[in-house]
């Protein structure tokens, strides 16, 4: 399995090359050659299978010999033996053919729990073997960070910066980022809103002798192993409700676009997944761009569901690469044109390809709210505002088809929108009950790339 750069000038890399690499050297994202098929009998035998042995199946044949069989299943177990359920990620029924999927029930309460667990583990084995140092530095529009702090902390050979958006994020998702107490994790508030903080970081990984000299790494879903752990929930949700012997439907609360591609990689893979539904809050230029075949960004207006709050959505980047048939030369064109100018118009076969392949719907702030208080009323599921708009936008596509909402956040991550809904402040987990109490570790910083720079040498060198 070899993986190519979505601007087609980066050299073709192994799985394991690619994930420690995260960004092309050409400014693209890695994907597969191609991808694996299953069987319909492949995929029937992995019902009453655990989410482990169905992750292995799925994952597996993307690694090539980058990891063999005992090691990987190894470091499996050991990524979601922290996952609180023993599904892992379980179905709840909202209504007549309509699901949620619970992802939140992992270290950090979010769905980016599923990849980083993995990934730290898949990271701490690949640079223990090969006795390198890294620095790895995320953006976060919330829960990537403390996701990424919590697989990383403490580790040896491995130094993260987190940047955020200062004031952007729920007071949760700050602390869960601010109150770790390792060396080896540095949260950054940066002045701006999150596309700021993910130019920055490409701007980093592009800045070659900067990225070299300090051994640079991504675990942002710009990072194909990101994507590809996220793959699993979908098939062990469809497979719960009938797949392969019918299709199901997913709708994604979608900022970056990563979540919402790996179920385009798990359609690809022949899982029979029927609509494929973005839902976006009041930043909603991916719903926009499908409606109209243009993305232009419009600036980010902060919401109730700040993890959505995005004009740049990087890992569409991968769908467009598709959407034109692998020419990595007309995506390398429309990113630029992107950065240049604000926008660009997708051609017409490539934006029939992506209203073939996606649908799409965007939920206000009121809908939002509406949806939260609702859902409680009527099933007793007290939902986080990421998942309400969700639910929301899920209830135009309802049909004899089974839909799955993704949870992608525990509703106490956002305690004050919830309350606000529901005069319900939903309590954390107990093994954050202390969360208010710890100190807070954090450098506020200037949307300055040099800035940024001086800090992370520094930091490492000291």
């Amino acid at each position: 399995m070899r993986y190519v750069s979505t601007r087609g000038a980066a050299p073709v890399l192994t799985f394991g090359e690619a994930m420690l690499t995260g960004l092309a050297r050409d400014g693209g994202l890695y994907v597969p050659e191609s991808l694996p098929r299953m069987t319909e009998g492949q995929i029937a035998a992995l019902a009453g299978q655990s989410y482990e042995d169905v992750a292995f199946a799925v994952m597996r044949p993307f690694l090539g010999e980058s990891f063999d069989d005992a090691t990987f299943r190894r470091l499996i177990g050991a990524a979601y033996a922290g996952i609180g359920h023993p599904a892992r990620a379980p179905l709840v029924q909202l209504g007549p053919n309509h699901f949620l999927l619970e992802l939140f029930h992992g270290p950090t309460l979010a769905f980016k729990d599923f990849a980083m667990q993995l990934i730290g583990q898949l990271f701490q084995e690949a640079l223990s073997r090969s006795g390198e140092r890294i620095t790895i530095v995320g953006a976060t529009s919330g829960d990537t960070g403390s996701a990424a702090i919590e697989a990383f902390r403490g580790l040896s050979n491995v130094d993260v910066f987190i940047l955020y958006p200062h004031g952007r994020v729920s007071e949760v998702q700050r602390r869960q980022m601010t109150t770790a107490t390792d060396a080896n994790v540095h949260a950054l508030a940066l002045e701006g809103d999150f596309d700021d903080c993910q130019a920055a970081l490409k701007d980093m990984f592009n800045d070659f002798a900067f990225r070299d000299e300090v051994r640079l790494a991504g675990v942002n879903s710009i990072n194909w192993a990101r994507v590809l752990a996220q793959v699993v929930y979908y098939f062990t949700a469809a497979i719960s409700l009938g797949a392969p012997h019918r299709p199901v439907s997913f709708t994604v609360p979608t900022g970056n676009f990563g979540d919402i591609f790996a179920g385009h990689v798990a359609r690809g893979m022949g899982l029979p997944v029927g609509q494929l539904v973005i839902a976006t809050n009041q930043n909603d230029i991916l719903h926009r761009t499908l409606e109209t075949g243009r993305q232009v960004k419009e600036g980010v207006q902060p919401s109730i569901s700040p993890s959505m709050d995005i004009q740049v959505s990087s890992n569409f980047e991968r769908a467009l690469f598709d959407a034109y048939g692998r020419d990595g030369a007309v995506v390398t064109a429309q990113m630029e044109e992107l950065k240049q100018s604000g926008g660009f118009a997708i051609g017409q076969g490539a934006w029939g390809w992506l209203k073939e392949h996606f649908a799409s719907g965007r939920a206000s702030e009121e809908e939002t709210s509406a949806t939260i208080r609702r859902t409680l009323d009527e099933t007793g599921e007290l939902l986080c505002p990421h998942s309400a708009v969700g639910v929301h936008v899920a209830e135009a596509f309802l049909g004899p088809v089974p839909m799955v909402t993704l949870a992608t956040a525990h509703p106490a991550k956002f305690p004050d929108a919830v309350e606000a809904a529901t005069g319900i402040r939903p309590p954390l987990p107990s093994r954050m009950a202390d969360l208010y109490e710890r100190s807070e570790r954090v450098t506020r910083v200037p949307n300055d790339l040099a800035h940024l720079q001086a800090l992370i040498r520094e930091r490492i060198a000291g």
